[in-house]
């Protein structure tokens, strides 16, 4: 029995052991330089000074700095919403209504992926831009005189981002309700519930995996997006991801740009936990 106990154990670590290894040397050596260069000093000229500088962390609130926080975790949660709001309904068909067409409407879903979202962001450039389709069209039909600003707006990028990011949010929610079991909805029907109640009572705290899993994976990488609002929001509507662009390329100071980038990791790891362990859990326990 130890011998076999033994055998499995190094079959585990053989199995675990490439995986471990990528991701302490591409993830989390990251993470530890990263860290390490926010208590750093930044030169005037360039370059990076080891040691122990926390006033890296104390510039972070900055009036101009908190602002662009703040509009960042916004920007970022009314998307995450957005996107719900779009993504369930066409989930919801897909796995319950959808039938023969299934893969077909799943294969349309996943057609953005097959481009780069920079290609896909510059797209946007070109619809709202001020000799754009979507002025032309406002033109056309006569709701406006001439052309107006539909770009380099808060608006812009929050277009954008949902255009990018909502298949995040419908194919983890495709996969929970695909699963569901419909008898549930009938019995709760039998019972006397009506279409929007059990709907309410019964699919929607059911799906409530899927909603979770589907609100992160589109929430973090909108806080971190720097693409999208450089191209659609300009100066206008600078995030994070900007700023960290800008501290990292344009300024050269390292240490203060590291230390954004710890900010933002913290205060998205707490919004999740928060959000997993009072949303999610909650829900999930009144089922």
């Amino acid at each position: 029995m130890g011998e076999k106990g033994k055998g499995w154990s190094l079959g585990l670590a053989a199995l675990l052991g490439p995986a471990a290894f990528w991701l302490g040397v591409f993830f989390l050596l990251p993470l530890l330089l990263i860290l390490a260069y926010s208590f750093g000093t930044s030169g005037i000229y360039g370059g990076l000074t080891l040691g122990f500088n926390p006033s890296n962390y104390l510039k972070v609130f900055d009036p101009l700095y908190l602002e662009i926080t703040v509009r960042t975790l916004v920007i970022a949660f009314i998307n995450t919403l957005l996107c719900l709001a779009l993504g369930y309904p066409l989930a919801y068909f897909i796995a319950l209504r959808g039938g023969r067409w299934k893969t077909a409407l799943l294969i349309l879903v996943m057609v953005p992926f097959w481009t780069s979202l920079l290609i896909r962001a510059y797209a946007w450039v070109v619809i709202l831009g001020g000799n754009g389709i979507a002025n032309r069209t406002l033109q056309f039909l006569g709701i406006t005189d001439g052309p107006i600003s539909l770009i380099f707006t808060p608006q812009a990028v929050l277009m954008g981002m949902v255009y990018s990011y909502l298949p995040f949010m419908i194919l983890p929610l495709y996969a929970t309700l695909e699963r569901f079991d419909t008898s549930l909805k009938e019995a709760a029907h039998d019972l006397g519930a009506g279409r929007w109640h059990a709907f309410w009572r019964v699919t929607f705290p059911l799906s409530m995996p899927g909603v979770i899993a589907g609100s992160i994976l589109v929430f973090i990488p909108s806080a971190g997006e720097f693409v999208i609002p450089n191209l659609l929001g300009g100066s206008q509507t600078v995030l994070l991801g900007n700023l960290i662009q800008q501290q990292f390329l344009n300024a050269r100071d390292w240490a203060f740009g590291s230390a954004l980038a710890v900010m933002l990791a913290v205060l998205l790891l707490g919004a999740i936990m928060f959000y997993v362990r009072r949303i999610g859990t909650e829900k999930l326990g009144g089922v």
